[in-house]
């Protein structure tokens, strides 16, 4: 049997974990604070760990975990910005991630997202539940017709723009690596990342975060976005410059902005801050616009994702005790370990 160290966990990850096939296999212990440098020693005794979106995996950290006896790091997130992978080649550490749970889950949530801010439901809400019934302020406009641009054609933002295509949106796109075959069968068209900004309504993001995708969205890329354009982030929150983007709705250059995740989350989002003093000004100041609207990195909860990390975490956790090839398709680093 392995034993694990879970990092920011959550109810809703102990029972996904906990009734996954193949739980039996493992001696979860599940920690509630983040990993980070401060805490990786807690790992002690542990073969593996099991880490999400806001745990810090630096080379200090992965040095300390290395040290402890850990083998192996499993993601269960798509996302692998937070793991410093080139320390863990050095170090032998096998990492592996979650690349294929549920794209619906994020691409619903992000058009969800969409669908409240233009709609106004969430002030709407407030309204009805005060007993006032008045509908002025609440006016939206017909996503059909509009053009939505789609930065990203990953399994995620594939489906993104179909959903969008449905909605009879004309769905425009942009990616390093095109989908045509794809796009073809379902009516979209590639462009430039300039003429994606220039002439769509509304921009959803679907790209990882890299050193070349960080604050992509700064200042001169919101400069060139159509003026009253809709922007949606459920990706990753350091692909916008928030200083930049609070600068642009200062200056009403935007329709609206709903996002799913914030640069600077790790330690707010996923936490109750009800009855304490938010001590972050940025995310306070974009809370405090009335076009903007902020979930706290949620896209990824349906019981469906939840079930289909676990299956592929638990997978990769039992290959490290069976000495077997990993899950196709989730490597990240082999660490010296057995490559599928």
């Amino acid at each position: 049997m392995i034993t694990v160290a879970f990092y920011d966990t959550k109810p809703y990850d102990r029972r996904s974990f906990g009734q996954a096939p193949g739980a039996a296999g493992l001696y979860c212990r599940f920690h509630e604070f983040r990993m980070t440098e401060e805490t990786a020693a807690t790992a002690a005794g542990a073969q593996a760990v099991c880490v999400f979106v806001n745990d810090r995996l630096t080379r200090p950290c992965l040095e300390i975990l290395r040290g402890t006896g850990v083998r192996l790091v499993a993601l269960r997130c798509a996302g692998y910005d937070n793991v410093d992978l080139e320390a863990a080649r050095e170090l032998g550490l096998a990492v592996t991630y979650v690349p294929a749970y549920s794209p619906h889950a994020v691409a619903e949530h992000a058009v969800g997202l969409l669908l409240a801010l233009n709609r106004r439901t969430h002030h709407a809400h407030h309204r009805t539940r005060a007993h006032d019934f008045s509908l002025d302020g609440l006016t939206g406009f017909d996503i059909h017709g509009k053009t939505a641009g789609i930065i990203g054609t990953g399994r995620i933002g594939r489906a993104a723009a179909q959903i969008l295509a449905g909605f009879g949106a004309r769905v425009i796109a942009c990616d390093l690596f095109p989908s045509f075959d794809w796009a073809r069968v379902h009516g979209v068209t590639y462009a430039d990342f300039d003429s994606v900004l220039s002439t769509s309504d509304i921009l959803t993001l679907h790209v990882p975060l890299t050193p070349d995708t960080r604050h992509m969205f700064d200042r001169h890329a919101f400069s060139r976005m159509r003026a009253g354009a809709y922007l949606i982030n459920t990706s990753r929150g350091g692909l916008i410059d928030t200083a930049a983007l609070i600068a642009a709705l200062k200056e009403d250059r935007l329709g609206g902005v709903a996002l799913d995740v914030y640069e600077n989350e790790a330690g707010v989002f996923f936490e109750d801050f009800s009855d304490r003093v938010l001590q972050d000004d940025m995310l306070a100041r974009l809370l405090a616009f009335p076009r903007v609207l902020v979930t706290a990195h949620q896209g990824f909860l349906t019981r469906e994702a939840l079930d289909q990390i676990a299956a592929s975490a638990i997978g990769n956790l039992l290959a490290l005790n069976e000495e077997r090839a990993f899950l196709e398709g989730t490597v990240l680093c082999a660490g010296g370990m057995t490559k599928s």
